[in-house]
């Protein structure tokens, strides 16, 4: 059973900035959503297999940066410039048998999801 570990969350002021963690092995391809409450859950970044080709949201562009480590077997979600309206709780999730270069934006691509992490960020 493969197990997705995340980690970082937390409550921030507006303007700050919060890093998530999240481990797995072996190595997939990846990607962040987030649920706020009463929502949809949404997609944020993706970061292929290789971690050479990575993809996001509208709402996180320019704010939010995803990236990997294969050694460590853990990817990141670096946010800056926290919103009030990024608060949710972020999921990482993984995609079996991708391909070193691509991404994948959609929930159904994905075959593992972590617990979730709770960003709380205040006025």
């Amino acid at each position: 059973q493969v197990q997705l570990v995340e980690s970082g969350g937390g409550l921030v002021q507006a303007g700050d900035s919060l890093r998530l963690s999240c481990t797995v092995s072996p190595t997939y391809a990846m990607g962040w959503f987030r649920q706020a409450p009463g929502k949809v859950r949404e997609f944020v970044a993706a970061i292929s297999y290789g971690g050479m080709n990575t993809y996001y949201g509208d709402p996180v562009k320019g704010r939010f940066t995803i990236s990997r480590d294969n050694a460590k077997n853990t990817v990141y979600l670096q946010m800056n410039s926290l919103e009030e309206e990024d608060t949710a709780v972020y999921y990482c999730a993984a995609k079996r048998g991708a391909s070193y270069g691509t991404i994948y934006y959609r929930e159904t691509g994905y075959d593992y999801w972590g617990q979730g992490t709770q960003v709380t960020v205040s006025s």
